[in-house]
This record gives structure tokens, C-alpha cells and sequence, in this order.
């Protein structure tokens, strides 16, 4: 097991759910942190909290992820010795709707392609040279994929379509940066039950909350407990892809219910 103590990590999305849990766990363990999210209040309380307990050291930025220009800014307002991350994690992600395709909305495609897709490229291709440049054989990169990066289901048409992307810059990233020796991961849950039917369904909550109804649905922290384990394993093993469902659900579309 390699240790994250005194390593950098940039989440992405750090301020609820999977994003929050990562920030928990990896200051838990003695990493430094970047928190990127566009709530500022909750960036703050966030640091706050996780200095407290754990004594790391916890930098925000306030940004909107979809945003190239935001993006550049925030990262271009890091000191040059910040801008070094050791780990990424491309946690920001989120559904909108499960219409069909003929009856989907253009601004909740564009949302969905804009943080999921856009989002992971913006930030990753700041981040990247200096990982090149100063981290080589030490840097990670984990994206947060989707079991909806695999399989297709009703409704799921843009969303999938965004995961399918995610998996495939994945896998191209892996390659490109073979010779620099840097880590590309994927983690890829099924049903996690955190605000994210909440922002998918945002005018029905009965809907959201149904989601999860008569099965044990994974938590945020069953994915930050996966994404740590691919962060710290040795120097010689990469965790390339890693699918977590609950034990109900077979697939995006096979699951029991009580």
C-alpha cells in the first residue's frame, strides 16, 4: 500500500456526495487538498472542518467547471508549486432528466456534455503538464466513470453517452501517458444514493427519492473507500478499471427489489 500522507490531490465536485466523502478520506489519510466546486459557502465550511480535524492543508476554488475560461483562471491563481498535483480526481458529474430522445430538453443535453464530458477535459488539460513536467512516475489520474459508461438504458441516451466518453478519454489517456509513467484510473458505480436522483429529477422528489426504494443502495463512501484504494496501491500497479454496484443490482438495468 502506497501512502497518500503529503501528497496533493485536486477534487473536482468536493463540496456533496462522492466528492465530499474523497476530500474526507484522502485528509483522513494525510493528503493535502484542492477543492474545486462553484458553492463557496459550502467550500468554506468544507476546509474548515477538514483542517480541523485532520491538520492537512485545504486550498478552494470557487469555479464553475463547465466554464473554460473559469477553469483557466482558478487554476492559473494556484502558486506554481500548487499547480504540481499528485492525484486528480474528476469526481464532478450529474444527470438531468430521463426523457427520450425526442422529447429531451437541448439545455439538459448541454448541461450533462458541458460538466461531464467538457468539465473533466478542461481541468485535466490544466492540470496535466505540470504532472509531466514534475510529478512523472508519481501522478494519478482518476476519473469517475459510471456502470452507464458501459451499458445503455431507457432515458439515458446524453447521460450514458457522456460516460462512454469518460471511459474512452480514459483509456486514451492511459496510453498517452504511458511514458511518463502516470496512473489513469476509472471507478464506476452503480446506483449510489447521494443528491444525484435529487438533480435529475429536481422538480419531483418522490421520484428522486424512489430510486433507491427497496433495495441497500451504495454510499459516497463506498466509492471514496474504492477510489482511495486505486490512489494507494504500489508504484507498480495500476487499477485500471474498477465497477462497484450494490449487491441488488446486476447491471444499469437488472436489479431486485424487496
Amino acid at each position: 500500500m502506497e501512502s497518500i500522507k503529503n501528497k496533493l490531490a485536486l477534487i473536482t465536485g468536493a463540496t456533496a456526495g462522492i466528492g465530499k466523502a474523497c476530500a474526507t478520506i484522502f485528509a483522513q489519510n494525510g493528503a493535502n487538498l484542492i477543492l474545486l466546486a462553484r458553492r463557496e459557502n459550502l467550500l468554506n465550511e468544507l476546509q474548515q472542518r477538514l483542517q480541523s480535524e485532520f491538520g492537512v492543508r485545504v486550498i478552494t476554488l470557487v469555479c464553475d467547471i463547465r466554464n473554460s475560461s473559469e477553469v483557466k483562471k482558478s487554476f492559473s491563481s494556484l502558486s506554481e508549486e500548487d499547480k504540481k498535483i499528485d492525484i486528480l480526481i474528476n469526481n464532478a458529474g450529474m444527470a438531468r432528466g430521463i426523457d427520450k430522445l425526442q422529447d429531451g430538453l437541448v439545455e439538459n443535453w448541454d448541461e450533462m456534455i458541458d460538466t461531464n464530458l467538457k468539465g473533466l477535459l478542461y481541468i485535466t488539460h490544466e492540470v496535466l503538464p505540470y504532472m509531466i513536467a514534475f510529478k512523472k512516475e508519481t501522478a494519478h489520474i482518476i476519473n469517475l466513470g459510471s456502470t452507464a459508461g458501459h451499458e445503455v438504458y431507457p432515458g439515458g441516451n446524453v447521460y450514458c453517452a457522456t460516460k462512454f466518453a469518460v471511459k474512452a478519454i480514459t483509456k486514451s489517456l492511459r496510453m498517452e501517458l504511458l511514458e511518463h509513467q502516470i496512473k489513469v484510473s476509472t471507478v464506476d458505480p452503480g446506483m449510489v444514493e447521494t443528491d444525484f436522483s435529487y438533480v435529475r429529477f429536481p422538480d419531483d422528489s418522490t421520484k428522486a427519492k424512489n430510486v433507491y426504494s427497496g433495495i441497500t443502495p451504495l454510499v459516497a463512501e463506498d466509492i471514496a473507500e474504492a477510489i482511495l484504494f486505486c490512489a494507494t496501491r504500489p508504484k507498480h500497479a495500476n487499477i485500471n478499471e474498477l465497477v462497484i454496484t450494490p449487491t441488488a443490482q446486476a447491471s444499469s438495468n437488472f436489479l431486485v427489489r424487496k
